[in-house]
């Protein structure tokens, strides 16, 4: 086994979702242990009220592993890994759709910097705006796809699905 992959849901979604799911399959093919931890009951308290909830529950997964794991998140997953990035050692970080702040919470993305990381976003996501990961991603000169699709990103699995690839090939 490679290590151990905890992939992050968003907002609305579950552990099965589409992304999550492909990625997990992906990841699983190549030797890697996956978890997606189940975050909808955090979910029902409101986006800002999730965010906290959802950290815990991360970090939680986190400490269970026995080697730093690579954590994937798709908006409020992506959200919160990069966020537990910053107390917990993680071997990368695989980030889509990502929201720079969450309305109504008082910590904006961040992302530890010695820790190999991947943006994926969408020219027309319509949640979470391209100028603001676009900056986030200049400021701390991070890589970032941006794909021709919006914030479910579902047009664009197949190049997704490439780019983790690539992602893990860097990491094995």
């Amino acid at each position: 086994m490679r290590g151990t992959i905890l992939l992050s849901h968003g907002s609305d979604a579950g552990p099965d979702a589409t992304k999550v799911s492909a990625l997990a399959a992906l990841a699983q093919a190549r030797g890697w242990r996956t978890q997606r931890p189940d975050y909808r009951e955090d979910d029902a308290r409101g986006h800002a009220g999730s965010v906290a909830p959802r950290l815990a529950r991360l970090r939680t997964a986190i400490e269970e592993c026995d080697a730093p794991p690579v954590l994937v998140g798709s908006s409020m997953g992506a959200f919160v890994s990069g966020l537990a990035s910053l107390e917990h050692p993680v071997a990368g970080l695989f980030l889509l759709a990502t929201p720079e702040a969450i309305p109504g919470f008082d910590i904006a993305l961040d992302v530890r910097q010695d820790v190999p990381t991947l943006l994926v976003h969408g020219w027309r996501d319509e949640v979470c705006p391209l100028d603001d990961i676009y900056a986030f991603a200049g400021r701390r000169q991070l890589p970032l796809v941006i794909l021709d699709d919006d914030h479910r990103l579902a047009g664009s699995l197949a190049a997704i699905e490439r780019q983790f690839a690539l992602f893990l090939e860097t990491l094995a």
